[in-house]
């Protein structure tokens, strides 16, 4: 007789959300299903506008506006590149720019580049308690500062930066400040109108539940990054300059019509879930799978309280690699190992070694986060200390 197999309890929500909720992908098939119809791209109507749905959904769900300052992208990491790249082209000489060890390659690499580059100075500002302060950014500041870049959310502790009053501070002094939001756009209430910050970037795939390939910003004043891509629109046909309206500015070529239509449903769900109720659910499963870790013997966690349903830990006596390849063919529990692209934040937390991640969604059960754990806790009991 042949058994059944064991069911995935897939803890990676962090890198790609998993499961998509029904409605995204019956939206995405639809999409594909009708020709496209955007303005300036087709003479065809009475179907979805998908581009324009989505930047009216995204609008209301962040609170930020007008809708067109929302602009699409493959990702989030394509979406810092744009900025960061376009914003020192249109400031045109060298400056400095601040950001932070808690930083995905996303943000270290162009950053980095551009420092090798000679084209700005960069200071790298340490994290406490998890965190980065207002005190820690004011101190880096100088006069030739006119960048900070930092996320909202870290992806290896899970600590959520407190980016008001960074913002209202840079805001006065008149630094541009992009914000990373990847971690937590879906995740968390994120409310623009409340904070001065002058882009936000998201992806579609995590926790907005849309499918991969997918993500976008919000900028609030376009002028500030220059244009750094050229090509087809829809519109002003006639001239071989890249239009300077919104959306236009930043966007050409054909869009990519399913992944947005995954946003637009994606937020549908969060708002009929309520993003309140999907911070609470991710809260209860974050606590409840910390609390089983702290009772084991050998199990490091690094942030014992994290604001996001993100937990990394290690084993004492077992290579990070090892954990996640044991609990994937011995227990079907896919997590994820490694430096999880922030090499700073572990040179701090683990000298570099990298740690095993679990990453919960709304769809992750209190009784899977049980499991889980007792596997875990199974494999540091065997661990040869």
């Amino acid at each position: 007789m042949i058994s059944e197999p064991t069911p995935v309890i897939y803890l990676n929500n962090a890198a790609t959300t998993w499961p998509k909720p029904p409605g995204v992908l019956e939206e995405v098939a639809a999409c594909l299903r009708v020709p496209v119809h955007e303005a300036g791209r087709t003479t065809g109507r009475g179907s979805t506008d998908y581009p324009s749905a989505a930047r009216d959904a995204l609008a209301a769900f962040f609170h930020a506006g007008p809708p067109e300052h929302f602009i699409f992208t493959q990702n989030a990491t394509d979406s810092l590149n744009l900025l960061i790249h376009g914003f020192v082209k249109k400031t045109g000489k060298p400056f400095h720019t601040i950001t932070t060890e808690l930083e995905h390659n996303s943000v270290l690499r162009p950053l980095t580049t551009l420092e090798q580059d000679g084209v700005i100075t960069l200071s790298v500002v340490p994290f406490t308690d998890n965190t980065v302060s207002l005190a820690a950014i004011k101190n880096a500041i100088c006069p030739e500062t006119r960048l900070v870049v930092m996320n909202h959310g870290s992806n290896v502790l899970g600590s959520v930066q407190d980016i008001k009053p960074i913002a209202e501070y840079l805001n006065a002094n008149d630094i541009f400040f992009i914000v990373d939001g990847a971690q937590t756009a879906g995740h968390i209430p994120v409310d623009l109108a409340d904070i001065p910050l002058d882009a936000f970037v998201f992806t579609g795939h995590k926790a907005l539940f849309g499918i991969p390939g997918i993500g976008g910003f919000f900028i609030r004043e376009p002028n500030a990054v220059a244009i750094t891509r050229q090509g087809g629109t829809g519109s002003d046909s006639q001239t071989l300059i890249q239009p300077k309206n919104m959306p236009e500015r930043f966007e050409c070529g054909t869009h990519n019509y399913p992944g947005i239509a995954s946003i637009y449903a994606g937020i549908g769900f969060i708002n009929t879930v309520g993003i309140q109720e999907i911070e609470r659910t991710g809260t209860d499963l974050t606590g409840r799978f910390t609390r089983e870790l702290k009772r084991t013997k050998g199990i490091t966690l690094y942030n014992e309280k994290p604001d996001l349903p993100v937990v990394a830990f290690d084993i004492a006596g077992i290579d990070n690699q090892e954990v996640g390849f044991i609990l994937a063919r011995a227990y079907n529990i896919i997590m994820r190992t490694g430096l999880h692209c922030a090499p700073l934040v572990h040179k701090r937390i683990d000298g570099g070694k990298g740690c095993v991640r679990a990453s919960f969604s709304y769809f992750t059960t209190r009784e899977e986060i049980g499991t889980a754990a007792a596997a875990i806790r199974e494999v540091a009991e065997s661990a040869d200390r």
